[in-house]
């Protein structure tokens, strides 16, 4: 059976003898770049029906259709975790979500704090990223990158039992680590290059549900603190022990 090379990802549902239309996109790339043709195979998945090999049966530059022949992998759900992070600059944002959807996350928070250097996002162009990544690291699911909230209304609105990692660079040098041994459903807080303000600071640390951490002896930039802080949990109550 000759191996798939490309991982794409779809919005149609995924199952034995199913025909999936190709996106002018979607054809452009797979016949156009990677030069694929009738017969070869393609792993297809949804984020909700697993992974899925298919075979290419009408194959031109503006269009195509694959079909699905069999489940190459169940659907393989991330943890509960929510990764909350104040954007910067346009490049490591990109790397943010980019290594979030690979490590693990459930969904992608972009969160406004009073000294965020970006005020604005595209929405539509993380949640590719997240894909792009999803589709090459093998992962089955892909997370929701969400609209960019303010941080206030972010907290006013949290839900029940969700418990928040707090990556204070206040506390660099500190021993203060994950205490926490339970799982279910967690999020990440991660601030801007400018840290948090002393407000924002006093209000996450009076929460019921905050879990101050440090994240070592030295300060992290933004976009390396996401990827410790997920490291972090994942080893000490995410899926990777």
């Amino acid at each position: 059976m000759k191996q798939a090379k490309v991982r794409l990802y779809v919005e149609q549902g995924l199952g034995e003898g199913q025909t999936i239309p190709l996106t002018k996109e979607q054809a452009h790339y797979l016949f156009g770049v990677m030069r694929m043709a009738v017969d070869d195979p393609v792993l297809l998945f949804n984020g909700r029906d697993g992974e899925w090999r298919c075979v290419v049966t009408v194959a031109n530059k503006r269009n195509g259709e694959l079909v699905c022949e069999l489940q190459t992998k169940p659907l393989q759900m991330p943890p509960d975790l929510w990764l909350c992070f104040a954007p910067i600059k346009k490049a490591r944002t990109d790397f943010i979500v980019e290594k979030a959807a690979e490590m693990g996350a459930a969904r992608i928070v972009p969160v406004n704090t009073d000294f965020t250097n970006s005020e604005r996002i595209r929405q539509d162009r993380l949640q590719a990223h997240a894909v792009e990544a999803a589709e090459q690291c093998g992962g089955t699911y892909v997370p929701e990158v969400a609209e960019l909230t303010k941080l206030e209304r972010l907290l006013a609105d949290w839900p029940d039992g969700r418990q928040l990692m707090f990556c204070d660079e206040a506390e660099v040098g500190s021993a203060k680590r994950l205490a926490a041994s339970e799982g279910g459903p967690w999020a990440i807080l991660i601030g801007p290059e400018g840290g948090f303000s002393e407000a924002e600071r006093a209000k996450l640390k009076a929460l019921p549900f905050a879990h101050v951490v440090s994240l070592g002896p030295r300060i992290l930039r933004a976009d390396t603190a996401a990827v410790a802080a997920m490291t972090l949990w994942q080893q000490s109550l995410g899926d990777w022990g």
